[in-house]
């Protein structure tokens, strides 16, 4: 049995005459009924009564319509939805961030946009730290991922810059850096203490664990090492949220991204460096040179389309 014979019978038992099911499908009418005739006898019984004037479904042929039609319309829905995959309009992406990218507030409203303009893709989202990320993609175990700066960036994945911003350091309330007459000055522009890089020297460092994470405290570390110190680095931890708890408790201090300050903001202090520009915080958007699936495809377009909508806003404000 073929699917044209469904579509031949369905067609016949529409018309209830041969030959207007054949102008219909655009053929003669003596291979339309040889059709139907080799349909019944694979079926082993009559779907048609003939009739002097055209014919009429039998009880089984008016059974056999339901589920004939059921079958073509399952395979038109396929199409659709394999149409629509292939579109990178339905599927699911894999997606993991690192906790401090999932912090920010860009990729979390890139993230929501994406949700609200395409409802038909499914988005499994999963917090990995950067080397984490970095293998999995490698590996082909998520489609997609937002971090802050790799370490690694091997030439089958695409990196894509979202945001730039700068680190700052997280002192506990009440630290004496913050009360010390060399230590923090207050910026003209803002409220924001400013504190010496060589005044962190001996200073115990909580730092989220460099195997994890290794480049977002490589300029830090440098940058202390050509002032004449090494950064005394006491703990390290598996997300920059568990650093700054730990500041919050007084067991040392840390730096993180701007765009965290919301946090803790009653048990600690966020300082700039003094000359901070060299500790940066990138956010970037990882994806698949050559992605096999079309969602992830979408979603990478759609994230940098949003993000650059934000940033023209932003210079137009």
């Amino acid at each position: 049995m073929e699917l044209r014979h469904l579509r031949y019978f369905l067609t016949v038992a529409e018309e209830r005459q041969f030959t207007r099911a054949a102008a219909r499908l655009h053929i003669q009418q003596p291979p339309l009924s040889q059709q139907i005739q080799e349909l019944e006898r694979e079926l082993g019984f009559a779907l048609f009564t003939r009739l002097p004037r055209g014919v009429e479904l039998t009880s089984a042929g008016a059974a056999f319509v339901v589920d004939a039609q059921a079958v073509l319309d399952a395979l038109d829905r396929g199409v659709t939805n394999a149409r629509r995959v292939a579109n990178g309009q339905l599927g699911s992406v894999r997606l993991a961030l690192t906790s401090s990218a999932a912090f920010h507030p860009l990729a979390t409203a890139a993230i929501r946009q994406f949700r609200a303009t395409h409802p038909d893709i499914a988005i499994d989202l999963n917090e990995i730290n950067a080397a984490g990320i970095i293998e999995r993609m490698v590996s082909g175990r998520i489609d997609a991922g937002i971090l802050r700066k790799p370490i690694e960036t091997p030439a089958e994945l695409r990196f894509d810059l979202l945001h730039e911003e700068r680190m700052v350091l997280v002192l506990p309330a009440g630290h004496a850096l913050l009360a010390h007459p060399k230590g923090p000055r207050q910026r003209k522009q803002d409220a924001q203490p400013q504190v010496p890089l060589k005044a962190l020297a001996g200073e115990p460092f909580i730092f989220v664990r460099r195997p994890g994470a290794p480049g977002m405290y490589a300029d830090f570390i440098r940058a202390c090492e050509a002032t004449g110190f090494k950064p005394d680095v006491v703990s390290e931890v598996p997300r920059m949220s568990s650093a700054i708890n730990l500041v919050a408790a007084g067991a040392g201090i840390t730096l993180v991204p701007a765009s965290m300050q919301r946090y803790q903001q009653e048990s600690v202090v966020y300082c700039a460096v003094a000359g901070d520009e060299a500790f940066s915080a990138p956010l970037h958007l990882v994806t698949h040179r050559h992605s096999a699936n079309p969602a992830a495809a979408r979603f990478a377009q759609s994230v940098l389309e949003f993000v650059s909508a934000e940033s023209t806003r932003a210079v137009t404000a």
